[in-house]
């Protein structure tokens, strides 16, 4: 189901609770209550749900409370994973992930370019769909989106339904850290003419990959002296102590003394890890980049 962006003209602010959902309705209505109750300006509900017969009776359940008119002026919107298969009722492989990762974007990604604050809660449903909602967090949302993980008190699963809690009982939202990848403007409005995650995902990859060369030529370029890199160089190729002291023209105490101020120097720029810095450190970070650098000339 293509969940389709308003025209430019008919953005609206507001805020959005998007919601996946398994067999416990009152997930998504006690989340809505406790946002309602602390002044957020939720005027839309968005269910993701599965075919799985359970999850269509929780999802009925639901829509009986926006049609009785619990929530008024607020809006309903179900939205079922699909695949080009049609809707599904379960993960059972890699392409139902990406089906499902495929749904989640969509519906965030409109409440994004509606400019709306949103509100994602992570413990309806499955267990890979609050999964697969991060990594969509972490891709699309703003400072002020916030992820949420909902703790009610005394609750257990398969405990009878109960949409609404008393004023007694005692109910958290519990913010979710969200690593966000993108935070700068310009990043964001790339992310947003991107339709398909995946290919945001690579988006991504890509510019770490550059990001990560660019920091290991410079820490060839400007960390280590001229014979430092020639050493360096050779000792990941391969060639050990000797056949570098043979080649370079140097003593082997002179070779095996510059490696150790390169594994020094190494140590701070990975900024201190646990372990030992030595060759096998070496080679595995910067061989890749020397045959590279060669293969390009």
């Amino acid at each position: 189901m293509k969940i389709q962006a308003l025209p430019v003209k008919q953005k609206r602010s507001g805020e959005s609770l998007i919601a996946t959902l398994g067999l416990e309705p009152q997930v998504v209505t006690i989340t809505l209550d406790y946002l309602l109750s602390k002044g957020r300006r939720v005027d839309e509900v968005v269910v993701v749900y599965t075919e799985n017969p359970g999850v269509r009776r929780a999802l009925d359940i639901i829509a009986r409370e926006f049609a009785a008119d619990v929530y008024p002026g607020i809006g309903l919107l179900t939205v079922p994973v699909t695949s080009p298969g049609g809707r599904m009722e379960d993960f059972y492989g890699p392409d139902d992930l990406r089906s499902l990762l495929r749904t989640l974007y969509e519906v965030v990604r409109r409440a994004r370019q509606e400019e709306r604050v949103i509100h994602l809660c992570l413990s309806g449903g499955r267990k890979v769909m609050g999964i697969m909602a991060m990594v969509v967090a972490q891709l699309l949302f703003g400072p002020e989106d916030c992820a949420w993980h909902l703790v009610t008190e005394g609750w257990h699963p398969g405990a009878e339904p109960r949409l609404h809690l008393s004023s007694g009982e005692r109910v958290w939202l519990v913010p979710v850290p969200v690593v966000r990848w993108a935070e700068t403007g310009t990043l964001m409005r790339a992310v947003a003419e991107l339709d398909d995650p995946e290919e945001v995902v690579a988006w991504y990859e890509r510019i770490n990959r550059s990001a990560r060369r660019r920091r290991q030529r410079e820490f060839i370029r400007h960390w280590l002296t001229a014979a430092e890199r020639e050493v360096v160089r050779l000792a990941c190729r391969g060639l050990d102590n000797a056949s570098i002291a043979k080649a370079l023209g140097k003593r082997e105490q002179t070779v095996a003394n510059q490696l150790c101020s390169v594994y020094e120097k190494l140590r701070e720029w990975l900024d201190y890890p646990e372990g030992n810095v030595d060759r096998n450190v070496l080679i595995a970070e910067f061989a890749p980049y020397f045959a590279l650098t060669e293969l390009e000339g």
